[in-house]
């Protein structure tokens, strides 16, 4: 398989439109509707490549993933988890500038400080291991002429309307399709797909390159910190590939509003030890992704994490295997009168894989990884955020 390392690319850059073009077809056209397509293969090891399409910017972006010394991993990019606990404060912080921009709130400087917890316990030989998501818990400091009480409701505006929170808070049955050696057949355990077949993403990430390196940032995604590798200890090298778990997943996200309007996130992985990385993103300019790219790439990357976590640790022939994931939004209310709010629909999930196995097998691959996704589990449950101002809030009113 191919690997970060022999790509020569940076871990994320921007995609020609003409590629964008192709990847159209996770879109609808409803009004208010928002919409992200992510194709993700494996790529050597536990490393994964995402182009993902975003509908509102009309922009393309190819990112990378690893995973860190708990899974072996070569922890050349982030962690998928990493992505996700980045869109999400992202797209948290882009609602609540919108909000109070509307509402004439001046906002002098915000930070953003998220713990997402997640849980998995149970075996991948007896096929009864499960992947859980807890509440995020989020706190805000906002320097702004407003009292604390118009900064709550700013807050309680921004998570009604953020998608990113749209899928912790709404119960979801998302759905799958799968195509076993180059042939369709049904999935089981899990609901089937109603949409149309896509093409195999494979010849697409064998064609694509970068534009023009003006057309985006430099360094948008940055190690700031390496993981040691240590073995023996609770979250240790390898403690991720154990056949039986019970333990807990700690990710914290700090963002801030950069003094050139960029947002910033820094994500470092407590639980299992792993390194922290730096995300840039901007919804308006095009120079880097958007919140919602990146909330789709931690998607697919988580799941194709498990893919490969359940193949390894069950020994399936697995020879390669990709996805096309649609991601779909929608907006309810008039933001004006402060009744927005964002709707997600089920994550639609066409899985590609070719192995020296049964069809049963590959069955038993899709759906012990929806059991396992710890974002899957995020969305089959209610897991509403517990948001607060931060006692730090100086009223400048």
């Amino acid at each position: 398989m191919p690997s970060i390392e022999e790509s020569g690319y940076p871990l994320v850059f921007k995609v020609p439109a003409g590629i964008s073009e192709l990847l159209k077809a996770g879109e609808t056209e409803e009004e208010q509707t928002i919409a992200a397509r992510a194709q993700v293969r494996a790529l050597e090891g536990m490393q994964k490549e995402a182009i993902v399409y975003d509908s509102p910017s009309g922009t393309t972006w190819r990112m990378v993933s690893d995973e860190g010394p708990y899974l072996n991993g070569t922890d050349l990019a982030p962690f998928p988890l990493a992505f996700y606990t980045a869109g999400m404060a992202f797209s948290f912080m882009a609602e609540l500038l919108r909000h109070a921009e509307v509402h004439h709130v001046p906002i002098e400087s915000v930070k953003v400080i998220q713990d997402n917890f997640y849980t998995m316990e149970g075996s991948a030989i007896r096929g009864d291991m499960i992947g859980g998501a807890k509440p995020a818990e989020i706190r805000v400091e906002i320097q702004a002429d407003a009292s604390q009480e118009a900064a709550s409701k700013l807050l309680t505006l921004a998570e009604q309307s953020s998608p990113a929170q749209a899928y912790m808070r709404d119960t979801l049955t998302n759905t799958f399709a799968l195509n076993f050696n180059g042939r369709s057949i049904p999935v089981t355990d899990v609901a089937g797909s109603g949409a149309s077949p896509s093409p195999d993403p494979e010849p697409m990430f064998e064609a694509v390159q970068p534009i023009d390196p003006a057309g985006y940032l430099p360094d948008i995604i940055t190690k700031l910190k390496a993981a040691e590798p240590v073995f023996g200890v609770e979250g240790g090298a390898g403690s991720s590939l154990q056949a039986e778990q019970k333990r807990i997943l700690h990710v914290r996200g700090i963002g801030v509003l950069r003094e050139d309007g960029l947002k910033e996130v820094s994500v470092q992985l407590f639980k299992p030890i792993g390194s922290t990385f730096r995300f840039l993103s901007d919804e308006h300019s095009q120079v880097a992704p958007p919140s919602l790219a990146y909330l789709s790439a931690g998607v697919g990357f988580c799941y194709m994490t498990q893919m490969g976590r359940y193949a390894h640790i069950v020994k399936q022939a697995l020879q390669s295997y990709r996805i096309v994931q649609d991601n779909r939004f929608t907006y309810e209310g008039d933001p004006h009168r402060e009744t927005l709010q964002a709707k997600a629909a089920p994550v639609d999930t066409q899985v590609f894989v070719t192995m020296n196995d049964s069809e049963e097998a590959a069955q038993k691959l899709v759906s012990m990884s929806e059991r396992t996704c710890f974002l899957h589990a995020a969305m089959r449950t209610q897991n509403p955020a517990h948001i607060e101002v931060s006692d730090s809030l100086e009223d400048e009113e």
